[in-house]
């Protein structure tokens, strides 16, 4: 939400200078106050469709500037056979999770589900190989379920803790 209000004012910005020629063409009257008449609803239908577009997935094709981005984590996931394959991804350093929908393939929906099954069994999450890589391979595996990590090792002690040692104390036997 908080792009949103950049995005408007730019919208805003060019809206007014398109008016602003509009108006200094060398046109009749009418064609300038239909001019206004234009800018003035675009600015709303603009806003209006800046915040439609909030609550809607975007395709994972459109998504441009993160196309280097190595894996992402799915958070959730939601199959509409025939149609579609929804996804909320987590992505690394990026704060917030984003709600993508990648074109229906079979070979997607299978690997998604195999990995999610594979992830709760393992107690990880399913992650996504190259989120917004346009591949012309489709053959390759795109989700998958990290193993669990191992365990951290434990520390052994360099000393036996049973073998009891005697602290070496000034004894006070004659100090009366």
């Amino acid at each position: 939400m908080e792009q949103i209000i950049p995005y408007f004012a730019i919208l805003g910005v060019l809206a007014a200078i398109l008016a602003n020629i509009a108006l200094w063409s060398p046109r009749g009257l009418h064609i300038k106050l239909a001019a206004l008449a234009v800018t003035a609803v675009f600015l709303p239908a603009g806003y209006y469709g800046l915040t439609e577009m909030l609550s809607r997935p975007k395709p994972v094709d459109f998504e441009w500037a993160q196309r280097s981005v190595p894996e992402a984590t799915v958070l959730a996931s939601h199959i509409v056979e025939g149609k579609a394959i929804y996804l909320w991804l987590g992505i690394p350093d990026i704060p917030a999770p984003r709600a993508y929908v990648l074109p229906w393939s079979e070979q997607a929906a299978r690997q998604l589900y195999a990995a999610g099954r594979m992830a709760e069994q393992e107690g990880t999450r399913v992650q996504m190989r190259q989120p917004f890589e346009n591949s012309l391979d489709q053959r390759a595996q795109v989700f998958y379920a990290p193993p669990q990590p191992p365990a951290p090792t434990k520390e052994v002690p360099q000393e036996n803790p049973l073998l009891f040692q005697q602290s070496e104390t000034p004894s006070d036997s004659g100090s009366n």
